[in-house]
């Protein structure tokens, strides 16, 4: 467990197959009736009780500032609410392996709001890959979700807002990490603070009788809670290994997670163009990536 803890490529792999799972068991609550931000709910209460017993079980509390309880909140936002939110709606009508898709444009967005901010200066191939995360993602878009089920293109822009979402998570997370605290942590009061934030949505908009659906799930439930809370534990740990261009790269592996379960287990079908737009952003990936490689090394270099 230490080797993995300490290693960047493990704790992507892992991270990022677990939060595959949540596409197919997203997809499997939502079409027995579930509300999506009821969904969003039972990930972020799921992971932050369970992470709070075990901080607690340790011998470890959250002891609380003003700067904490901002990060709190913005990442509860950002990181967890809001793109949980957009995902679990839009899984019904672009099916669970297209909405996967989406994840892949995180490392593209993710260096671009890195250049903006200032965070990551990009060089020439950094931007090759961008151009070419672009096009892919254009033509992923064009499919508009299953074969021979084309969803309104109003659902198509709020599959792209999830990576623009989780872009803007991974860049504040590292820009305003609180100084000195574990990632465990940062996770329990993250989606305790996001699961307070969806409760009171959830009881302002839909009524506490939104969440009798769940008694359809519970064996659902109860998998995407241990998931989520696998998958939180690594995710802090591998924003402190890895950064957040690193970080953001778990997206490649969910995608693949959820396209293979989407085709494989839950009978979707997807275009041949939407294969080769995910080919063609993964291709973006891989040049953002040794861009950021470059950019490191020359950096380690002058140091020297």
């Amino acid at each position: 467990m230490k080797l993995l803890w300490d290693s960047a490529l493990g704790l992507l792999v892992v991270t990022g197959g677990l939060l595959g799972l949540t596409l197919p068991f997203g997809k499997l609550a939502t079409a027995a009736g579930v509300p999506a931000m009821v969904w969003a709910f039972v990930i972020s209460l799921g992971a932050g009780g369970v992470l709070l017993a075990v901080l607690l079980l340790r011998g470890q509390r959250i002891r609380l500032t003003a700067h904490k309880l901002r990060y709190f909140f913005v990442t509860a936002a950002v990181s967890y609410a809001v793109p949980n939110l957009l995902m679990f709606s839009a899984i019904p009508h672009l099916g669970a392996g297209y909405t996967g898709i989406m994840f892949t444009l995180s490392p593209v967005v993710t260096l671009m709001f890195s250049i903006l901010f200032g965070v990551r200066r990009p060089n020439m191939l950094g931007i090759i890959g961008i151009a070419v995360g672009f096009v892919g993602a254009v033509m992923v878009a064009a499919t508009r979700g299953e074969a021979g089920q084309p969803a309104e293109i109003v659902w198509v822009v709020i599959g792209l807002l999830i990576p623009v979402s989780l872009a803007a998570g991974n860049i504040y997370r590292t820009i305003d990490w609180p100084e000195g605290t574990g990632p465990i942590e940062l996770a329990v009061g993250s989606h305790l603070a996001s699961a307070a934030m969806l409760l009171v949505g959830i009881l302002t908009l839909l009524g506490g009788k939104a969440f009798i659906e769940l008694g359809t799930v519970p064996l659902t439930a109860v998998a995407q809670m241990a998931s989520a809370s696998a998958m939180f534990a690594f995710f802090f740990r591998l924003q402190a290994v890895g950064g957040p261009v690193y970080l953001s790269q778990i997206g490649y592996v969910a995608a693949a997670v959820g396209l293979f379960a989407g085709t494989i287990f839950l009978g979707e079908n997807y275009q041949p163009l939407t294969w080769i737009g995910a080919v063609i952003i993964t291709a973006g990936v891989f040049i953002t990536t040794k861009a950021q490689s470059q950019t490191a090394a020359r950096a380690q270099n002058q140091a020297a």
